[in-house]
């Protein structure tokens, strides 16, 4: 199974080989690893690993946690594989096809943010949806004017306006932390991307 790991750990030698050793130890495989944040004598890191057997994201987040100084700040299983550069895959098939821009964004949006589903909301309609989103939707509140993030209950959502429409972005996922804001930061700039490359082909603001 593939997994993604967020640890927070002390930003200093040896922090993150002591991570990567008690990983090794339990039989897991270290596909990637991103470094979100350092700040204030610390590092978030996120591991993707490739975990066999039946080992559950509970049981990886007790034995991590078990390490000194080592804070797990979710543990969740993802479809996202390293090395994939859905990113790129995403921008040519939107360079192929920027009609259905919006749409193939929405598609492409869970796997490139660890989400497990996406949709672009219009004055309170659903507009796209990827697999497993809800056909219908409805923001707690008024959308927000920039890119942010918010928890609703078990849902962690990426709020991803799109500039000069009325389209809104979402992306949710229930398991894992909350979505960090160098997540949310690469997304918004992909948004922005794809928005200026479609915008000229998809009416989003009738």
């Amino acid at each position: 199974m593939l997994l993604r790991l967020r640890v927070s750990l002390p930003d200093r030698p040896g922090g993150l080989g002591q991570v990567a050793r008690v990983l090794g130890a339990l039989g897991a495989d270290i596909l990637q690893v991103t470094v979100l944040e350092r700040e204030a004598g610390r590092a978030v890191d996120d591991f993707t690993v490739s975990w066999p057997g039946t080992t559950t994201p509970a049981a990886v987040h007790e034995r991590l946690s078990s390490v000194p100084g080592v804070k797990v700040e979710g543990v969740w299983p993802t479809k996202e594989v390293p090395g994939s550069a859905l990113d790129y895959d995403l921008l040519m098939h939107v360079a192929g096809d920027p009609a259905r821009g919006f749409a193939t964004l929405v598609d492409a949006l869970p796997g490139l943010c660890g989400g497990e589903w996406a949709l672009a909301l219009a004055d309170g309609v659903v507009r796209h949806a990827s697999l497993a989103a809800p056909p219908v939707f409805e923001l707690a509140a008024p959308p927000p004017p920039r890119p942010a993030v918010h928890v609703a209950g078990e849902r962690r959502l990426m709020l991803l306006p799109v500039k000069g429409t009325a389209m809104n972005l979402v992306v949710a996922r229930s398991e894992g932390p909350p979505f960090h804001r160098a997540e949310l930061d690469r997304a918004a700039r992909i948004v922005e991307v794809v928005s200026r490359m479609a915008a000229r082909f998809e009416p989003v603001n009738d």
